[in-house]
C-alpha cells in the first residue's frame, strides 16, 4: 500500500475565537474535538500517518488534548510554524507579530513529510466523502514525476459551508472543462444576507459569488516536490511583501501562480458534503448539535478510540 500523510494546519492564532485555542475546542460527546473526526476518517480512507503543524508554546496543550491519544493509533510527527523560520539573511521584520500564512506553515513539514500528503485546516470538519476521493486519487492516479505538479482538491460547494455567525474566507475555484482546476481566488467577508451573497476581493471591492460554485477549504492533495517550490518560492514572496506586515504566504495564490504558469494541474474532486467548523465562539454549539446528529445517524461511533 503506497503511504499517504495527512497534514494539520493547526498554529493559527484563533484571533476570530476571542484569543482561545479554538482548535482545541471539545464537541463531541466524550470531550473530541474536530481534528478527532478529521482523523478518524483519514484513517478510514487510508492515510497512515498525521502530522501537526503547530506552534511550539502549544505543544504541551496539543499533546495532552489529543496528540499523546492519536499516537496510539497512527504515526504522529509534529512539525512547528514559527515566525522567524526565514530563510538565511532574512529577519522578522520590527512589529510582524501575523503568522506568514499556509504556505508556510506547510513548508514547515519539508524534511519531515516524503509522500503524497493531504493537507486541512485544524478547525474545519469536512466529511468522510473528500477524504475518501482524495486519498482514492492519490494512491491510484497521482504522478509524483509529472514534469507538472500533479496535484487534487476537495471542491465543496460554496452554500454547503458558509458560518451562520458571520463571514467567511473561501477560495473561489474556476474550473476546465475536464474538471480540473483552472484559478482560485481567495474571496473575503463571503456572507448570506438574505436571498444573495455578499463578498469583497482582497482591496474590499465587492464581488460576486454564487451559491452553487466551487470553493477550496485548504484540502489539498499534494506530491512531495510540491514542498521544494514552496522553498523555493518563500524568499521571493519575502521581498515582494517587504513593508507589509500582513502579508501572507498563501496556498491558494501559490497554486494559483502554478496553474498560470502551467506548473501545476489540480483535479478537482467534488464533494457535497456539509462543511462546518468554529470560526467563531457562537459557532461551538452548532458544530457540537452537528457532530451529535451524526453520531445518532451512526456515521460516528458514540466513542471514535
Amino acid at each position: 500500500m503506497k503511504n499517504t500523510t495527512l497534514v494539520i494546519m493547526a498554529a493559527g492564532l484563533g484571533s476570530r475565537f476571542g484569543g482561545g485555542i479554538k482548535q482545541l475546542e471539545p464537541v463531541g460527546p466524550n470531550g473530541e474535538i474536530i481534528m478527532d473526526y478529521s482523523i478518524h476518517d483519514a484513517r478510514e480512507a487510508g492515510f497512515n500517518k498525521v502530522v501537526f503543524i503547530i506552534r511550539r508554546d502549544l505543544e504541551a496543550d496539543f499533546r495532552r488534548v489529543i496528540g499523546n491519544r492519536i499516537e496510539k493509533v497512527a504515526d504522529v510527527a509534529y512539525a512547528y510554524q514559527e515566525l522567524d523560520a526565514l530563510p538565511k539573511g532574512y529577519a522578522v521584520p520590527e512589529g510582524r507579530k501575523k503568522p506568514w500564512g499556509t504556505g508556510h506553515a506547510v513548508l514547515s513539514v519539508k524534511g519531515i513529510v516524503k509522500e503524497p500528503f493531504l493537507v486541512i485546516n485544524a478547525d474545519d470538519y469536512y466529511g468522510k466523502e473528500a477524504f475518501s476521493k482524495i486519498h482514492g486519487y492519490m494512491v491510484k492516479e497521482m504522478d509524483e514525476g509529472a514534469a507538472a505538479y500533479d496535484m487534487c482538491m476537495a471542491g465543496f460547494i460554496l452554500s454547503n459551508t458558509l458560518s451562520e455567525n458571520g463571514a467567511v474566507t473561501r477560495g473561489v475555484c474556476r474550473l476546465n472543462g475536464d474538471g480540473t482546476l483552472s484559478g482560485v481566488t481567495e474571496t473575503y467577508g463571503i456572507e448570506q444576507k438574505g436571498d444573495s451573497l455578499s463578498a469583497s476581493d482582497e482591496e474590499g471591492n465587492p464581488v460576486q459569488v454564487l451559491a452553487g460554485q466551487h470553493v477550496s477549504m485548504n484540502m489539498w492533495g499534494l506530491p512531495p516536490a510540491f514542498l521544494d517550490e514552496l522553498e523555493y518560492g518563500f524568499p521571493g514572496f519575502l521581498d515582494s511583501a517587504a513593508g507589509n506586515l500582513k502579508a501572507e504566504y498563501l496556498l491558494p495564490k501559490i497554486i494559483d501562480r502554478l496553474i498560470r504558469e502551467g506548473k501545476a494541474r489540480v483535479k478537482v474532486l467534488e464533494t457535497r458534503d456539509k462543511w462546518f467548523g468554529v470560526t467563531y465562539q457562537e459557532d461551538k454549539a452548532a458544530v457540537a448539535a452537528s457532530i451529535r446528529d451524526l453520531v445518532e445517524k451512526g456515521i460516528y461511533k458514540e466513542k471514535l478510540y
